[in-house]
């Protein structure tokens, strides 16, 4: 099963590749990176070595890697993650395997074999990623269904792709620079070729992929996004694409399109000055008026190709200029088709110059689209079970539907959770809460000092000697109260009036010792998070944990320095706060966070539910469904 899916993951990402052997750059990924630079090139090498004794080796993926050798190198790049090359600047313009790493050099075979099927990709859905694709050639459609990805994913979801002529017509953008401002335009709907409702970004959800099929030469799917279907069919001469809203109350749709190359509307007509209120990147809107009713006609010309886009809806066509491909200076000129309404519909026909009959007319009857070629009127209608095409005298029925995706589940479980447990003692009078344990009863201590409690960054767990907690947990009707004992060398409490840090959207005050509690009272769902920090007054810093409600609850306390750490003490009256029983059990977490000397961001932090792993970007949040268990005794 390993050997299976080392080769799916070395097959998933030439299966996804562009036809000009570049990242489609979905999501956060880069703009044009190629993938034939010595970086890509020896995950292939050693991985498809490792495999070359196994009956699960994927024999045309030689076959790929001898294309990616072949193919017009991209200028030499110096990437700080690849060792190998990290600081020269003195690199060919052209790679052979002899430009890979020493590393390549151990495990590649000593030449590539010559005996293998050749690499020759089909349309495919890739299920756990939710990207479908159609291939016909060297033409190369996607739609994005499947989830949006979380903190490096985009409000992209239905977005369209199209690769054909040796041109990329309909890009994805990826994101340039974090730390630029344009980060907002590449993480917004309207840079993508997406749809968009009430001129706001898609919400953060995932998609979901009704149908995928392939039969005699025509290809088809059809995604769905709350209340939006698209449907892409892909036939031998173009792309049919058709966006629906289906809504009990009125919105306005925008769909946008990035066209590359030069483009023009063919219709005749005056472009008016328009408004796009709140849009931050987009300049100099104009509406277009036709000076007839009918089908729009968009045409793109790039390098001898042409893309015309045949355009057929109810509302009026926008023409704006934003920021194009990531690093490339100036503004480029997009599209933006929209409606208003409650039931709308967009269709449109893509045509590239290339392909054997041109696109004449575009045309709808009810439900059924009707294309007109230069060979004759080709029929779509949707079926009970998928969609039909009518040519001539030849039908062509399209199903498939989908089952969805369960969630993915990794192989080899290095993180197996397991519930922790724990005692919470009963006390008749509130204890001090003065940074010592007076009045608390330290029976039953909860105990932070193992390997797989410590989220590390950098450096491993040195040891409970070099870091660890005790915590004590108390309780009565006026609320919980806590004491923690953390074991370190070096205090570090926050000053407030210290400069922001202004980290991955982050809480500065995790950055430094601390503690986060997370408590979920019996028979709620509701998680109560706090952020608690020693502050350099002796007082505490207290905040509300990302992501949990906090609104109505209390927490007070201090802190002081120890022989061996410090100790913090604080009593937490949780809103809904009852009188509960003895045998009764409470959701509850503990995490410590660990600051070392000369860092700007926490070594790691101690976890009382355990789990282990890094600590990179998770900011102040919790898994609800980690928090472990406290008996009331």
């Amino acid at each position: 099963r390993l050997q299976m899916q080392l080769a799916a993951a070395l097959r998933a990402p030439a299966l996804t590749a562009l036809p000009d052997r570049t990242f489609p750059a979905r999501k956060d990924s880069r703009f044009g990176v190629s993938l034939a630079q010595p970086m890509y090139l020896e995950l292939w090498e050693v991985g498809l070595a490792r495999l070359s004794r196994s009956e699960n080796a994927p024999a045309e993926l030689w076959s790929w890697l001898q294309e990616l050798y072949v193919t017009p190198a991209p200028s030499a790049q110096t990437f700080d993650s690849y060792l190998h090359e990290a600081g020269d600047r003195q690199l060919p313009a052209t790679r052979t395997r002899s430009d890979l790493s020493w590393w390549a050099l151990l495990e590649m075979v000593p030449a590539l074999p010559q005996d293998c099927p050749p690499w020759a990709p089909a349309g495919t859905f890739m299920e756990s990623q939710g990207l479908a694709l159609l291939r016909d050639g060297s033409r190369y459609v996607s739609v994005e269904c499947g989830n949006h990805g979380g903190g490096h994913g985009h409000p992209d979801r239905l977005n369209l792709t199209l690769h054909a002529d040796g041109q990329y017509w309909l890009p994805d953008f990826g994101t340039g620079s974090y730390v630029a401002r344009d980060l907002f335009w590449y993480r917004s709907t309207l840079a993508h070729n997406a749809p968009r409702l009430d001129g706001v970004s898609q919400p953060l959800a995932d998609a979901v992929c009704d149908n995928f099929d392939q039969k005699e030469g025509w290809a088809w799917v059809r995604g769905r996004f709350q209340n939006l279907s698209r449907t892409v069919v892909a036939g031998p001469r173009y792309v049919l694409d058709i966006l629906e809203l289906s809504d009990a109350e009125d919105h306005v749709l925008d769909l946008p399109f990035h066209l590359s190359g030069e483009s023009e509307v063919e219709n005749p007509g005056t472009w008016f000055p328009a408004e796009l209120p709140a849009e931050e990147f987009v300049r100099e809107p104009e509406r277009f008026v036709p000076a007839a009713d009918g089908t729009f006609v968009l045409r793109s010309s790039s390098r001898g190709a042409t893309l015309a886009i045949h355009l057929l809806f109810d509302g009026y066509l926008i023409r704006a200029r934003a920021p194009g491909p990531p690093h490339v200076p100036g503004l480029r000129t997009f599209y933006i088709v929209r409606g208003e309404g409650r039931k709308l519909r967009v269709i449109s026909v893509l045509d590239s110059s290339q392909r054997r009959q041109g696109v004449t007319g575009l045309r709808s009857a009810g439900t059924a689209v009707e294309v007109q070629t230069m060979n004759g009127v080709e029929h779509h209608t949707p079926t009970v079970e998928g969609w039909e095409i009518r040519t001539g005298s030849s039908t062509v029925q399209l199903t498939g539907a989908q089952r969805h995706a369960a969630p993915f589940e990794p192989l080899v479980q290095t993180n197996r959770p397991s519930v922790a447990r724990g005692i919470a003692l009963q006390v008749v009078d509130a204890p001090m809460l003065d940074g010592t344990l007076g009045g608390f009863d330290t029976g039953d201590p909860l105990e932070l000092d193992h390997e797989d409690q410590y989220r590390r960054s950098e450096e491993p767990y040195a040891g409970p000697e070099e870091f660890s907690a005790r915590a004590y947990v108390n309780w009565n009707d006026e609320g919980l109260y806590l004491a923690v004992e953390v074991t370190k060398p070096e205090v570090f409490p926050r000053d407030p009036n210290t400069a922001p840090l202004r980290l991955d959207n982050e809480p500065d005050e995790i950055h430094g010792d601390g503690i986060q509690v997370y408590l979920q009272l019996p028979g709620e769902e509701t998680v109560h998070g706090f952020l608690i920090v020693p502050s350099v007054s002796g007082d505490l810093i207290t905040r509300p944990a990302t992501g949990t409600a906090t609104e109505g609850d209390s927490v007070s306390g201090s802190w002081q320095a120890s022989e061996t750490g410090y100790a913090v003490t604080v009593g937490i009256q949780p809103a809904g706060w009852d009188r509960y029983r003895p045998g009764e059990e409470l959701g509850f977490d503990l995490l410590i966070n660990q600051m070392l000397p000369e860092r700007t961001r926490r070594a790691g932090q101690l976890v009382w539910s355990g789990g282990g792993g890094w600590v990179w970007l998770r900011g102040d949040r919790q898994d609800p469904a980690r928090l472990g268990r406290l008996e009331f005794r």
